[in-house]
């Protein structure tokens, strides 16, 4: 090879070398390959966080509410209980709490009135059914079954185990058949069922609990004479349009505090977690008989009928 040649060629080394260690450099030099390394370190902390269920939704104002409380009924197991339903004859639904340790739960403390409380309603929000079932030794809950239609339906086991917190979980389950969904109702401050009517006072507010007064009246004359059911004069379930979150309502006062009369009006505090629409069931008791009223409300709006 001639002299000119070689001169050429290692020129050209030079010229490759030189441009791959600047590539080097750009890509791994002393700072910068140090800053690579903490982006990795920062990534592996969120996924740390979502190790913990419900991490991610502790902060304040999330949909699911204020301190990131999530609101009930949306898991079927929660704080180490579950939800399971078993075979049942036909006509029927049974299913069983199963505790932290796997087993079914056979103690419960009695909450307005009541060991356990399963509500139903389809995902529509409509066919709504509280019935309280009966629990055998094994820790089997029986009742005729709430399931009226075709459709899927939301079932909400609401109870306190003995020694542990109030806990609500929720399960589907599908009824076959033909389905189609309606609409929710519009909003509205007042309801019927059969004569009587109930008018509804009072504002939603999202993140805080509202006061709520439902007022029964039968052929325009209010009813003063309600009668106790479950521990209050009414019982008030509320539940989100959507996901169907089960939501915190307690009534104000109680039959024979001295304070609370027997209608007409009934207060409750009720605690919406995010704006948006919600269906409210009044249950309510007058001459031995449980009736329940229906409305739409909506949270964040300005009034309920809004």
């Amino acid at each position: 090879m001639n002299p000119i040649a070689k001169l050429g060629g290692f020129v050209l080394g030079l010229i490759a070398v030189f441009f791959a260690a600047y590539g080097v450099g750009q890509v791994a030099g002393p700072e910068d390959a140090a800053n690579l390394t903490e982006p990795a370190a920062e990534h592996d902390e969120p996924a740390a966080e979502h190790d913990e269920p419900g991490a991610e939704h502790d902060e304040p104002g999330t949909e699911h509410g204020e301190g990131g409380h999530l609101p009930g009924g949306l898991l079927v197991s929660e704080d180490g209980y579950t939800f399971t339903p078993v075979t049942a004859p036909p006509g029927e639904f049974a299913f069983q709490i199963t505790g932290p340790d796997g087993q079914p739960v056979t103690e419960f403390d009695v909450a307005h009135d009541k060991r356990m409380h399963l509500i139903a309603a389809r995902r529509d929000l409509t066919g709504f059914q509280h019935v309280h079932p009966e629990v055998d030794a094994d820790g089997t809950w029986r009742v005729n079954t709430p399931l009226t239609a075709p459709g899927t339906w939301r079932l909400f086991a609401d109870f306190t185990p003995t020694g542990g917190e109030p806990v609500t979980l929720g399960l589907d389950q599908h009824v076959p058949g033909e389905f189609e969904p309606r609409p929710l109702p519009a909003p509205a401050t007042t309801a019927t069922v059969d004569d009587y009517t109930i008018e509804v006072a009072g504002t939603l507010t999202p993140g805080e609990t509202s006061e709520l007064t439902l007022t029964v009246s039968r052929d325009g004359v209010p009813v003063t004479d309600l009668d106790p059911y479950l521990g209050a004069y009414g019982h008030l379930v509320a539940l989100r349009e959507g996901d169907l979150a089960y939501l915190h309502v307690h009534p104000a006062g109680a039959p024979g505090d001295g304070v609370t009369a027997p209608g007409p009006s009934i207060s409750f505090g009720v605690e919406v977690p995010t704006a948006g629409a919600y269906r409210l069931f009044l249950d309510f008791q007058h001459a031995g008989e449980v009736r329940t009223a229906e409305f739409t409300l909506v949270a964040g709006a300005g009034s309920p009928g809004r």
